[in-house]
């Protein structure tokens, strides 16, 4: 039987996360970070690579899943026969070691479960020894080690353990998993009876500050909790997905490790978050990249790992057969190391944006910003791989100089309006040499749209984001061409795809083949705000919401063919999209919002609509 990503879903404890099937297996879980080697990994193998699984012995009729209201904590409701249980899955927040709580609750009847437990640590390539304590089953290797402790005892079969057992009305089954180092003192094999309520507490109140009160408000929570979720708690970093390798096209090779944290995406979550009313999480998100890219701007990366490291070498892992024989398995990103112009201009947007919301000036931040901007001044006339990170040739791509022009319009900004110091006339002269050089090579007036590229004749969903950054106006005849080319040519089934792939289509140096990519359709929702095309705006973004899991959480794409999602799961910025589309269409009325258009100062209502920046999200091609 095969598998679907969405029957996945998510808990966490701001340090790392597992994913959990419909079945009751937890077929990834990394630790002691989201980017350390699984000791479950299934989810990119097959049982043998590691999973914990708890579910009825027998197929049940129906399974209903949803997370405990304003929290990370799921129930999986198992109808059977003979009864009725529900598996209850969280991990715990605030312990200095990952640890997972499960309890099989009797809801009626007698039901009779099962348990299996392998562990491979190494993304399934190491089997631990095992042996029982009084504390538990202990399993070790190298420096890891997990400790299984439950009511119920397991047994030894072959290179897993098992156990049987029937649960009644009214009984609690309850096991725990902790992850330590070998070498150190082991962890109590129980957390505090406290524990679950203590960390559901704690997300509620977290969820309890939030501000949004407009169309599908418990999906936007959910999102908002998913991104917190998938914060590295002790830098503040988001990663853009826990997961690698998860496919964009079954059975093909663009499987990629996002469980590190892009610069691009950062000014976009900062907007999502501010928006929410989540200061604190905004400027931890802002803190970890002032210190991810300090140095010397030309030795900016588009992405670090979760505490800022540079380093992240791509390789692939032979012995993981892939999400549903999808090879290779990689781990890594070798993204790193592009030239991507565009992340200049996300940074300094970021660092312009958050003055704006409240958040205080760092000391070296503008000093920062300045040396970024003579880097921009220097290479923006350069080609690149752009912000779909393409391995096939550079080129000059219509996004990445629209954020060189962001650059200088948000440094000009910040001398305007915040008071900087900086040589603001020259500054004017190359935001105008930018804007008329993409005017005049970017723009097919026979078509009357903008292309990905200059000289090319493709086009590109992230010339969507014109608009949203303030380039040109909503109501700009180009702006308008260019959605309706869009609308032709790159959406289907009411999605966006990213361009055209295959012979005359982009060369992105990979084999054609993906689904659409949800951050671009939320793209397409904010045009339509922007232009005052309410209805339209409206009836996509409740597609859009529609496209969820049953728990409210998103992949990187959705194939409209297979009417499957693709890609890492759950991916931060679908969910990012996704929160910002929804602010914007309970900001603006059904009229054209006021945009930031070149030389205008933001206002509230400028604020707001900047909000929408945020579902620039980012697909990689390539990483």
């Amino acid at each position: 039987m095969s598998r679907l990503i969405e029957d996945y879903a998510l808990i966490g404890d701001g340090r790392t996360a597992a994913l959990i099937g419909r079945d009751g297996s937890i077929d990834w879980f990394c630790a002691p970070r989201f980017d350390s080697a699984a000791c479950f990994a299934a989810l990119v193998g097959d049982p043998s690579n590691g999973r914990w699984l708890i579910g009825p012995a027998e197929a049940p009729k129906s399974v209903r899943r949803a997370y405990r209201s304003s929290t990370m904590t799921l129930e999986t409701t198992f109808t059977c026969a003979d009864g009725t249980v529900t598996l209850v899955d969280c991990m715990v927040l605030g312990g200095d070691q990952p640890r997972i709580v499960r309890c099989v609750r009797g809801d009626r009847g007698r039901v009779a479960m099962r348990l299996e437990y392998i562990v491979r640590f190494d993304y399934g390539s190491i089997v631990p020894w095992l042996r029982k304590t009084d504390e538990g089953l202990l399993a070790v290797a190298g420096p890891d080690a997990l400790l299984l402790a439950g009511d119920i005892e397991t047994h030894a079969d072959g290179l897993r353990h098992t156990a049987e057992f029937p649960v009644t009305r009214g009984e609690r089954v309850v096991f725990e998993l902790t992850y330590f180092r070998s070498y150190e003192l082991w962890p109590p094999a129980r957390a505090s009876s406290r524990s679950v309520a203590q960390t559901e507490r704690r997300w509620r109140a977290w969820a309890k500050t939030c501000k949004y009160d407009g169309p599908q408000r418990e999906l936007v929570v959910r999102s908002l909790i998913t991104l917190s979720a998938l914060t590295y708690a002790p830098t503040g970093g988001i990663l853009a997905a826990p997961t690698t390798s998860l496919p964009e096209q079954l059975g093909g090779v663009r499987n990629w490790d996002y469980r590190f944290c892009w610069l691009r995406d950062a000014t976009f979550t900062l907007y999502a978050l501010l928006a929410a009313g989540f200061v604190q999480a905004a400027r931890d998100w802002r803190g970890w990249l002032l210190r991810a890219v300090a140095g010397a701007p030309g030795d900016l990366q588009i992405v670090y790992g979760l505490l800022g490291t540079r380093r992240m070498s791509e390789i692939e892992l032979p012995w993981l057969s892939g999400f549903e024989d999808s090879r290779p398995v990689r781990i890594g990103n070798d993204a790193r190391g592009q030239f991507q112009l565009d992340v200049y201009g996300e940074v300094i947007d970021l660092l312009f944006a958050s003055h704006h919301f409240g958040i205080e000036n760092d000391v070296d931040e503008w000093s920062l910003s300045k040396a970024v901007l003579a880097t921009v001044e220097q290479r923006w006339r350069e080609p690149d791989r752009g912000l779909w990170e393409v391995r096939g040739p550079a080129q000059h791509f219509t996004h990445s100089k629209v954020m060189a022009w962001v650059a200088f319009d948000r440094a000009v900004r910040a001398v305007e309006s915040l008071g900087f110091d900086g040589p603001i006339e020259r500054w004017r002269s190359v935001r105008d040499e930018i804007h008329a050089d993409i005017c005049a090579k970017a723009f097919d007036a026979g078509r009357g749209t903008f292309v990905q590229a200059y000289g090319s004749a493709e086009l590109d969903a992230a010339t969507l984001l014109i608009p949203i950054v303030g380039f040109l106006p909503p109501d700009d005849p180009r702006v308008r061409g260019t959605v309706a080319a869009i609308e032709r040519e790159l959406v289907h089934d009411g999605l966006v795809f990213r361009y055209t792939q295959g012979p005359g289509g982009t060369d992105d140096g990979l084999p054609p083949g993906e689904g659409a990519f949800l951050a671009c359709s939320f793209w397409l929702v904010d045009n339509y705000v922007l232009a005052g095309r309410r209805a339209e705006a409206e009836a996509a973004f409740e597609r859009l919401c529609a496209l969820c899991n049953d728990v409210g959480l998103l992949a990187e794409e959705y194939d409209p063919r297979t009417r499957r999602a693709m890609g890492n799961f759950p991916q931060a910025f679908s969910h990012v999209g996704l929160i910002n589309s929804g602010f914007n269409l309970s900001t603006h009325a059904a009229k054209p919002a006021e945009q930031r258009s070149a030389g205008t100062k933001p206002t509230k209502a400028t604020k707001a609509t900047k909000a929408t920046k945020a579902t620039k999200a980012t697909k990689r091609s390539g990483g």
